[in-house]
């Protein structure tokens, strides 16, 4: 029976060869990690991990280059945006305050 167990030379040609189709499934394991990573570095650059907290408040003013300004407001899960625009706009209300610009460009709100 020692004829039965006797390997041929061209027997280790017999064993499949790798799948090519996995190293593309591994390229893109690897090109989600990096784009996952990606998004948290530019989160952590632009300091606005606060926008995935639940629980967090911020606004921030966002300014084109073709000069339009929107205001981003988040008070917890909830996220607005506004547009300013240059139109005058009339209506019914109340006075809340007044304010004032400085020489150093700052401006200040004094609340009535």
């Amino acid at each position: 029976m020692s004829f039965l167990k006797r390997r041929g030379r061209f027997d280790r040609y017999d064993e499949p060869l790798e799948d090519p189709i996995s190293g593309v499934a591994n390229l893109f394991d690897v090109s989600v990690v990096f784009i996952v990573s990606m998004m948290i570095a530019l989160f952590m650059a632009y300091n606005m991990l606060d926008m995935m907290d639940p629980k967090s408040e911020m606004t921030i003013t966002k300014k084109s280059a073709d000069g339009k300004i929107e205001i981003i407001t988040k008070n917890g899960k909830e996220i607005k945006v506004q547009k300013v625009t240059d139109k005058r706009l009339s209506g019914q209300g109340e006075r809340l305050g007044t304010a004032y610009k400085l020489q150093d460009g700052k401006v200040i709100y004094v609340p009535e």
